[in-house]
């Protein structure tokens, strides 16, 4: 352990955190200097762990490569490649290595891989004639040594611009780990920046208000409301932080570490960015004012636990760091944020009830969801039912049908501004002819954001036909009927072209309902691996699957709704 480390979770315990907390510091679990940097360039971030992004912590270090493509990318210990992912978005080509002592380490966004890897990659692509793949490799096969090249660095898959995204996991959990807590070379002395505070009465949902904003001051080198203590006219009360780190030569605003709750000096809850798996990772919509950030507002990270939220990154006691106030009583109230080095700044300032307002006892519209129930809403042309864990807290569910005169009615369910945790089946009761049974389209739509799935008929006991989708976020539903086929349209190629000096073939596919089901092609009766980053273009580039000579290259475009395009070129090389 580091000194710096030594002398930050030394003082954990100075500031009275309760055993909880300190027992969830295994810095032991933690092996220093044992990983090295993973990119040839000087040790930079464009984002750490734990930074917020929609849906989702940012769940590794965004290592800078100087804004440049293929930089050699190092095995960060000795070990073996143990898989491979090649995906449209998300990690786009990717490695990950186990390594002797139970760790694995993940790089993502790559461009090519080492001969030997790039060799088996592509052999097992083309032997399960699948361009996206997700590859179990046998210990042992792909071994590599620490500062051994392993692939070079791209901007594949959902990267905005080139970087290497780099993580470190527990093998046997897969439980993802904040990287720098392994003594990464980024000098940091540098505390949080605190941006503003928000109060939260707690008589009432998170979601059925907006907060208080309490802009700050820094005076002497500790953070105070502006205006001077809180009052409030509220029996409970929970806060929220907006915050950044920032690391030494630096102004990249990244995600905080800790945030820390005291009450009269004593702990009530707190987060730590420590560990987080990736089925966990959906839950920073219940660490985050989501409403607040839907709307355009700022990220606001709470500093209590939701109702709907498993403990997950926070400790705290019974009160969920939600406070009981009695009117005209003090309660001095500490806030402490801190970086992964321990560096750290705080709030601090008196909260107090000048009295408690009368409830409104106007009855809500809509019915109330409640999270840990299973929640059901019926009419009788649309229903759905949400899954005990799909919420984290409640909220008065808003419904409207709208008739129109072009189409299939249009179905709103509540708005954005609530997160959903789980899947949820929405059911629509529809008639349509025979023949178009299979291509009926169910449509989620808000804002600029559209969401198509292929829907499902289901026939009910009274004869009923509805037709079935599966989504994730609420509002606007409609079914369609799509008899509409894929458009390919090839870029720079044709039927009959001399291909001689081409390096690549490539294609644009479009259609009506956006996601592509299924994309083949092949040379002579030959499965062809085009390639499909960010789920742009499909591109061929010339090899020996392709060699001299006439040839017939055949692609078949297939939509959700079934409808197929077929194209077919002659051409030689």
């Amino acid at each position: 352990m580091t000194l710096k480390k030594f002398i930050f979770f030394s003082l954990l315990f100075l500031f009275n955190i309760s055993p909880l907390l300190a027992q969830d510091n295994k810095i032991e679990d933690y092996p220093h200097n044992y990983f090295q940097w993973p990119v040839a360039a000087a040790p930079a971030l464009a984002a750490n762990f734990g930074e917020l992004r929609p849906n989702h912590y940012h769940m590794g270090l965004d290592c800078r490569t100087n804004q440049r493509e293929n930089l050699p990318v190092f095995a960060a210990a000795s070990g073996y490649v143990a898989r491979v992912k090649i995906e449209s978005f998300g990690f786009g080509r990717c490695l990950y290595i186990n390594h002797p002592n139970g760790l694995t380490t993940l790089y993502a966004h790559l461009n090519d891989f080492n001969d030997a890897i790039e060799a088996y990659v592509k052999a097992e692509q083309y032997r399960q004639q699948k361009w996206k793949v997700d590859l179990e490799i046998p210990a042992g096969l792909l071994t590599v040594t620490k500062g051994q090249r392993i692939a070079n660095s791209g901007n594949t898959g959902g990267s905005q611009g080139p970087h290497l995204h780099f993580e470190i996991r527990n093998t046997a959990t897969d439980k993802v780990l904040n990287p720098l807590l392994f003594d990464m070379p980024i000098p940091d002395n540098i505390a949080p920046d605190i941006i503003r505070l928000a109060v939260y009465d707690r008589c009432k949902s998170t979601y059925e208000q907006s907060p208080r904003i309490v802009s700050l001051q820094k005076i002497n080198g500790v953070y105070t409301p502006a205006g001077g203590n809180i009052n409030v006219t509220t029996e409970k009360v929970s806060f929220a932080v907006t915050a950044y780190d920032r690391y030494s030569g630096s102004t990249n605003q990244n995600g905080i570490f800790q945030g820390l709750l005291y009450d009269n000096n004593v702990f009530k809850c707190g987060f730590r960015l420590n560990n987080i798996s990736y089925a966990e990772t959906r839950y920073l919509n219940a660490h985050i004012d989501y409403k607040t950030r839907s709307r355009g507002g700022p990220y606001l990270q709470h500093l209590s636990r939701l109702p709907g939220y498993p403990s997950g990154v926070y400790n705290h006691d019974e009160s969920d760091g939600v406070i009981t106030l009695v009117p005209g009583e003090t309660h001095p109230i500490l806030i402490k944020i801190t970086d992964a080095n321990g560096n750290s700044n705080k709030i601090v300032f008196n909260l107090k009830a000048t009295r408690f307002d009368d409830k409104d006892e106007r009855p809500k519209e809509g019915k109330e969801f409640m999270p840990g129930f299973v929640n059901i809403f019926e009419t009788p042309d649309l229903k759905f039912f949400l899954p005990e864990k799909a919420l984290y807290d409640s909220f008065y569910f808003q419904f409207k049908k709208i008739n129109s005169n072009s189409g299939q009615p249009v179905y709103l369910l509540h708005n954005t501004s609530v997160p959903v945790h789980t899947y949820f089946d929405v059911k629509i009761a529809a008639s349509f002819p025979q023949q178009y049974q299979d291509k009926i389209i169910m449509k989620r739509f808000y804002g600029s954001k559209d969401d198509y799935t292929a829907a499902r008929p289901v026939q009910e006991a009274n004869g009923q036909t509805w037709y079935q989708g599966s989504f994730r976020e609420f509002g606007n539903f409609q079914l369609f009927i799509d008899t509409v086929p894929p458009v390919v349209v090839p870029s720079g190629f044709w039927d009959g072209i001399n291909a001689s000096g081409l390096r690549r073939i490539v294609f644009s596919v479009r259609d009506n309902a956006e996601d592509i089901k299924n994309f083949r092609a092949t040379v002579d009766g030959q499965w062809l691996r085009f390639t499909n980053d960010k789920g742009r273009n499909f591109i061929y580039e010339f090899d020996e699957h392709c060699p001299k000579g006439s040839h017939t290259l055949e692609v078949n475009v297939e939509d959700l709704a079934g409808n197929i395009t077929t194209k077919t070129y002659r051409f030689t090389r």
